[in-house]
């Protein structure tokens, strides 16, 4: 099957277009109103639909910002590729992309966890990745221009007990950071990792299955990242001229000091 974007011909609107995976809450919605604010166009993808429609409107409200929400599980192979082989022609010239979706399920010792969650972590946090740079970078290479940004981990920098799994994924997205880095050498494209500690949003949730008790505790009596921060950081990789590639940024609280050790008051 061909795809809309094979012959389409770049866009006639000044403003830059940046998909951002994961969109819908967290450092996704933030990257999408950081993004929003300075003017450029949002391609909106997440699983939740109603969600993506709720924030595309709000963005349009505050910024007048052209947004185009896509439901869509970034681990479901089939599901991409249809998506991209769809994308309206207006929608094509990509000119960022931040890999944001990701997860962690369970927080257990490696012997005590299940297939599934196993499975769940790798599809979304490495295939997903990989999956969704494969279909935006024909696009890229042939406007020989472009940007990829990867939303790592300090936990893809050191491993902590009953992270194993999680901990495996983000090395790997540090990994493909790198690697990407290497075989795009001699294109204008740029790849980049922004590569938070602490961040207070729904990834606790997720990870203790709803359970709010377990997800408050990661964030009592210290000051975690507000997604917005990590936003800014993400920005501020985009913001650069041409010639200038910011390879990777890590950010922690004042409160962090390393995966394992966190400041926390009385």
């Amino acid at each position: 099957m061909s795809s809309n974007c094979t012959n389409s011909t770049p866009k006639n609107s000044n403003s830059k277009t940046v998909l951002i995976t994961g969109a819908s809450s967290g450092i996704g919605a933030a990257c999408a109103h950081r993004f929003a604010e300075a003017g450029w166009r949002l391609i909106l993808i997440g699983r939740s639909i109603e969600r993506l429609v709720e924030l595309a409107a709000k963005l349009k409200s505050e910024f007048g910002t052209e947004s185009l929400p896509i439901a869509l599980d970034v681990s479901r192979r089939e599901d991409i590729e249809t998506t991209f082989q769809a994308l309206p022609k207006e929608w094509c010239q990509i000119d960022l992309l931040i890999n944001n979706a990701g997860l962690a399920h369970g927080l257990d010792l490696f012997q005590n966890s299940t297939l599934d969650s196993v499975d769940q972590m790798i599809d979304t946090n490495i295939k997903g990745v990989l999956y969704i740079t494969h279909s935006v970078l024909p696009n890229m290479l042939k406007q020989n221009s472009g940007h990829i940004i990867n939303i790592g981990s300090i936990s893809g920098r050191a491993v902590y007990q009953k992270g194993l799994v999680y901990c495996a994924t983000k090395f790997a997205v540090h990994a493909i950071t790198q690697g990407l880095k290497l075989d795009l050498i001699g294109t204008k494209i740029k790849v980049s990792t922004v590569d938070p500690g602490l961040v207070e949003s729904e990834f606790s949730m997720v990870r203790f299955e709803g359970d709010s008790s377990r997800a408050t505790s990661v964030y009592a009596n210290m000051t975690p990242l507000a997604p917005r921060d990590v936003a800014e950081s993400v920005y501020f990789c985009a913001s650069q001229p041409e010639h200038v590639n910011i390879n990777e940024v890590v950010l922690m609280p004042t409160d962090q000091a390393s995966v394992t050790m966190v400041n926390r008051r009385q």
